[in-house]
């Protein structure tokens, strides 16, 4: 596939790329694209991709970056010009099957409802499942850490259960707790830190999921695989005081 950059300086530049579209993002930035679907195939590929990039120690990349479909590569336009990062970029083997199963593993214990899920109760109304029926489907799936965003720490885990799927809140709330479960459309969520948010929460876990004192500071990372374990009050108590 050849691919052709935006003009920078009165040039542009072709290359020949084996996993994705390359276009300028900014003077120290570069977008890698592979498509326009959310899908834990095409997730697969993007994160394959940041990890080969990673591995690859290319002088003057600062950062690697995975979202849904595509990654975002940022260096220092001092030390290397963008056509030498696009031409090791292009040189770089990844293969179109990588391994969805690649990540770890994460089990996030969770009390649902309550003062700890507020809006479980309107969700039941607006799916007609009753409370019990949407905590077994929430914690029964499989989750796959699409990509981390928002704030920090915040995975986009998917994918939900099309029974629960439902749009953001017309009126978002300007507090929401550290360790909230959320959902939103085709997505869940947890908030790693207090901040407001339009999600509808459904429950919350006494989980730390952002230390930026630790290495790594965040819990989750892409292409983690992710399951919520519900628990009652009382485990929630223990869990949280040893946490």
């Amino acid at each position: 596939m050849t691919v052709r950059l935006a003009r920078i300086g009165g040039y542009s530049l072709r290359v020949k790329i084996n996993f994705g579209q390359f276009s300028l993002l900014g003077d120290a930035a570069l977008t890698i694209s592979f498509g326009t679907e959310m899908s834990r195939a095409t997730n697969a590929r993007v994160v394959a991709a940041a990890k080969a990039i990673r591995s690859a120690n290319i002088p003057g990349i600062s950062d690697v970056v995975p979202a849904f479909a595509a990654l975002s590569v940022h260096f220092d336009p001092l030390v290397v010009e963008h056509s030498k990062i696009v031409e090791a970029i292009a040189g770089i083997d990844v293969f179109d099957d990588a391994d969805m199963s690649a990540g770890r593993f994460v089990d996030i214990p969770v009390l649902y409802g309550g003062e700890a899920g507020p809006d479980l109760d309107e969700v039941t109304r607006e799916t007609g499942l009753s409370a019990t029926g949407i905590v077994e489907l929430h914690s029964s799936a499989e989750y796959h850490v699409y990509m981390l965003g928002f704030l920090p720490g915040f995975a986009y885990l998917g994918d939900l259960d099309e029974k629960l799927r439902l749009p953001r809140l017309k009126t978002p709330r300007t507090r929401v707790p550290a360790g909230s479960v959320a959902i939103a459309d085709q997505t869940t969520a947890i908030y790693p830190l207090e901040s407001p948010g339009g999600w509808r929460l459904i429950g919350r876990t006494p989980l730390r999921l952002f230390d930026h004192t630790a290495d790594p500071p965040a819990v989750f990372a892409a292409g983690d695989r992710v399951r919520f374990r519900p628990v009652t009050a009382m485990e929630f108590a223990r869990i949280e005081a040893g946490a």
